[in-house]
């Protein structure tokens, strides 16, 4: 994992992802994992906000919807949680435009929906 974008926090947070899912498998609803991953932070000592709430703006206009991360863990990480057969292109892009909102540089979609758990690291370039 040389050279990764917030390397010892991904470490923490994808071994946490992996205590939930040896224990729980797959086949549960994603609030399941949700709430057994929030459970699984406090024991390993991950600084988490579950389902943080963040302003969208339009042209500089504040609009009343808001979109809520499932985590944001270690305030720099957007931690997106899926319990379905694939990691589709949707996911992948409701996760950029979250961190296009927060600034963030890195978000990880978990997919607890297979026999062997899926991660996916988006890194967001400079100048997006």
């Amino acid at each position: 994992m040389d050279g990764l974008l917030y390397k010892d926090e991904s470490y923490k947070i994808v071994g946490a992802m992996m205590a939930v899912h040896n224990d729980l498998g797959c086949g549960f609803l994603e609030s399941v994992y949700q709430e057994a991953l929030e459970v699984e932070f406090k024991l390993q000592g991950i600084p988490f906000e579950r389902e943080k709430a963040f302003d969208i703006y339009y042209k500089g206009v504040k609009l009343s919807k808001k979109f809520v991360a499932d985590f944001v863990c270690f305030d720099k990480i957007i931690v997106e949680l899926k319990a379905v057969d694939l990691i589709l292109p949707e996911f992948e892009a409701q996760t950029l435009n979250y961190m296009k909102i927060t600034n963030f540089k890195l978000g990880i979609i978990v997919n607890f929906g297979k026999q062997r758990l899926e991660t996916k690291r988006l890194v967001r370039m400079q100048g997006w």
